[in-house]
């Protein structure tokens, strides 16, 4: 039987939950001031992983749409979000991100004709108030170039999701997952090679432990659970879900860190919540005035849209 609405919603937000735990586990874990490694180590090894469990590899036009997808969701977005984290502070990256919801729905509108109505609209709106509440500091200096990384960031990653929703492989979904991280690990591979060099020979068993996780969790596991999740829900419905990461990252620094959490940032947490709430609602049916109800009901593409 086909899981609920609710219930994929549930299980495709353990994505980004996940990867709000990438923070925790990058300054406990990881070497310091190789996230371009992270990344590679983070994508490449698990998309090998799920390609031979699988024992599938694309055909035809999914090589270059695998490349394509690979390098917007992964290869390219990991790429940008190390630009922007190293010119900006955190909290102004983490706000510009934000933006992501509001970009895919403007995509999909664009690309697969989904209606774009003010709801979800205030809810992206809010969502980066939300954030902005939550991580943002009042001293926070701005890096245009930062700005502009962390801007197409959000941007590639929204269109990343928007194409995989348009273009749905009859493959199994592991196997069209693995194929998306190894096409975006081979992409940071060379550039991770030239900006911070060959990995580093005396990793520990902590170092080890770190990327293992990244590798399994926050990867081969997050990344098919967020694909998963796209071919049942809408774009806008799957980015909202994103908002959860700040929330998450947050909330274990609190707990496991002992970092301080302002009453603002309580706040902020409670809107963010409450707009990726906001942005899982149904669309409103429209209302045709003279058609009756059972011929809305017989409508296939009404019905699919909604």
């Amino acid at each position: 039987m086909p899981a609920s609405r609710t219930t994929t919603i549930l299980i495709t937000a353990l994505a980004p939950a996940v990867w709000g735990s990438t923070y925790l586990v990058t300054t406990e874990l990881l070497p310091p001031d190789r996230p371009l490694l992270a990344g590679v180590m983070r994508a490449l090894p698990a998309g090998l992983l799920l390609v031979a469990l699988t024992r599938r590899l694309p055909r035809g036009v999914w090589w270059w749409r695998s490349l394509v997808l690979g390098t917007l969701n992964i290869g390219a977005f990991f790429a940008l979000l190390f630009i922007g984290a190293y010119r900006l502070p955190g909290g102004v990256a983490a706000t510009i991100g934000a933006l992501q919801p509001l970009v895919a729905l403007a995509l999909a509108a664009g690309l697969l004709g989904e209606r774009l109505s003010p709801r979800p609209v205030l809810a992206g709106i809010a969502g980066v108030g939300g954030v902005s509440l939550l991580v943002l500091r009042a001293d926070a200096a701005l890096d245009w170039l930062g700005v502009t990384a962390a801007a197409a960031g959000a941007v590639v990653m929204a269109l990343g999701v928007v194409l995989a929703k348009r273009w749905t492989s009859p493959a199994p979904l592991l196997a069209t997952t693995g194929w998306q991280l190894v096409a975006g690990g081979l992409v940071l591979l060379p550039l991770a090679l030239a900006v911070e060099g060959p990995p580093p020979a005396d990793l520990t068993g902590r170092n080890i432990a770190g990327y293992a996780y990244l590798t399994l969790v926050g990867a081969a596991f997050a990344y098919a659970v967020w694909f998963r999740g796209l071919r049942s829900l809408t774009p806008a419905n799957v980015t909202f879900l994103g908002l959860l990461s700040p929330v998450v990252a947050t909330a274990l620094g609190w707990l496991a860190l002992g970092q301080s959490l302002t009453g603002w940032q309580a706040l902020g947490g409670i809107v963010v919540l409450g707009a990726l709430a906001a942005g899982q609602l149904r669309p409103a049916a429209r209302r045709t005035g003279s058609a009756p109800p059972a011929a809305a009901s017989n409508n296939p593409s009404r019905l699919a849209r909604n």
